[in-house]
């Protein structure tokens, strides 16, 4: 399981709508395709995603960040009195360490 922080601020909810609005452009670009064809091919309609692209960056740029939670969770205090400190043993030794 991940360590990181979900965020739940506004401009971290609007960048997490851009792999659904890309999938759903793309979709409803090749069933414009196949019903309509002509001028809706997705040789000439493909700008629609780079549009589609820059309208959810830039309202994510222009929304505020009022909370927002970065990075990972903080690793425990090393050094907890009454504990021993932990070291990684290694079970098989490796090239240039002898047996």
């Amino acid at each position: 399981m991940s360590d990181r922080i979900r965020c739940a601020c506004r401009r971290c909810t609007i960048r997490s709508l851009m792999g659904p609005a890309i999938i759903i452009t793309v979709g409803m670009l090749f069933l414009l395709d196949q019903v309509r064809g002509g001028n809706f091919s997705f040789e000439n309609t493909y700008p629609v995603i780079l549009i589609v692209i820059g309208a959810i960056s830039l309202a994510a740029a222009a929304s505020p960040a009022e909370g927002h939670v970065s990075g990972r969770v903080p690793p425990a205090a090393p050094g907890v009195p009454g504990s021993a400190p932990t070291v990684a043993q290694n079970q098989t030794p490796g090239q240039g360490q002898g047996q």
